[in-house]
């Protein structure tokens, strides 16, 4: 099989998902623009049925699936919207779907994920301990595993949201999108680039875990020690096996970005947009409040906000200290 979604596999899952999933809007924004001096445009999966981008590759690829091979249900890790979107999938297919969620995701997610009827373990250890669990569970009980970034399935799901895009905004310059493991970067990367190939698409990643920008400088992916980032979407220490070369071949650069910036987008979000982000969301606005990316005064931007998955009174703290 191969390890990476083709500009087909991504038109595919958007006629698969099409009945399924919203169109999110693109929506101007008119205030940060006048901070950040470019025209800035505002991609906000945070509306997504479960609040975050990870439905369409979730559902993609269970929709992908006979139900011969997901009958006895479908098992993931992550830090709570990968989980949800699984959920939500599991529920719509009627099949049973187990999330192993590490003990530090935030009770919010943890609360939706078991509200759409999934069973929740909670695993104290990291990514790679995680999903050893899952593949455990998964060989002992017969589930299918599903993976939330290396699976070229799930990626082509994400990448309907670079369809989006540019059937949206056709002109637009540049596309900044969050990187965490990789899976969504990769899909809207290759629908972006094998569509439109002048799009500059642009990473923001956590200065915490800068997994990606040390491994392109490394030229080999890094593993890097696994630091606390308020954006707990984004925590990895080492980049995806799958998702690093289609990074290098379509991301055109990758730049970091401090918690503070981070919390800066959120509150910029909240006050002159009214939009509701988690901090790995808000890291693209972080990354233009804190002038990371050059940008020229008439440029088209497009900030990818990929969850709004957050607890509330995490979300009043950050709020109250601005």
């Amino acid at each position: 099989m191969r390890n990476f979604p083709t500009i087909q596999d991504i038109h595919d899952a958007r006629a698969r998902l099409k009945p399924h999933v919203r169109h999110t809007p693109l929506l101007r924004a008119d205030k940060i623009e006048k901070t950040v001096g470019c025209e800035l445009y505002l991609k906000p999966e945070t509306l997504q049925i479960t609040g975050a981008f990870k439905i369409r590759g979730a559902l993609n690829k269970a929709l992908s699936l006979s139900k011969a091979d997901i009958a006895n249900g479908i098992i993931a890790t992550s830090s709570g919207n990968h989980a949800q979107g699984l959920a939500y999938a599991a529920r719509m297919l009627g099949v049973k779907a187990i999330l192993v969620l590490p003990v530090t995701s935030p009770k919010i997610k943890i609360e939706n994920t078991k509200a759409l009827g999934a069973e929740v373990v909670l695993f104290d250890g990291d990514t790679a301990a995680r999903w050893k669990r899952v593949y455990e569970i998964a060989t002992e009980n017969n589930y299918v595993p599903i993976h939330a970034f290396e699976d070229p399935i799930v990626m082509a799901g994400q990448g309907t949201i670079g369809c989006e895009i540019l059937d949206d905004l056709a002109d637009v310059d540049t596309v900044i999108v969050p990187v965490g493991g990789g899976g969504l970067i990769s899909g809207i990367a290759t629908a972006i680039k094998e569509t439109k190939p002048s799009v500059r698409v642009i990473g923001a990643e956590p200065a915490l875990t800068p997994k990606y920008y040390h491994s392109r400088i490394n030229r080999e992916r890094t593993s890097l020690p696994l630091l606390d980032t308020i954006a707990d979407g984004l925590r990895i220490s080492v980049p995806g096996q799958n998702p690093y070369p289609i990074i290098e071949k379509y991301v055109d650069e990758i730049v970091l970005v401090e918690d503070r910036h981070i919390i800066d987008g959120m509150r910029a979000l909240a006050k002159d947009a009214k939009l509701i982000a988690e901090p790995a969301a808000a890291i693209t606005v972080g990354a233009l409040l804190a002038g990371s990316i050059n940008l020229k005064p008439d440029e088209k931007v497009c900030a990818v906000l990929s969850g709004g998955n957050w607890d509330l009174s995490d979300l009043a703290g950050v709020y109250a200290d601005g």
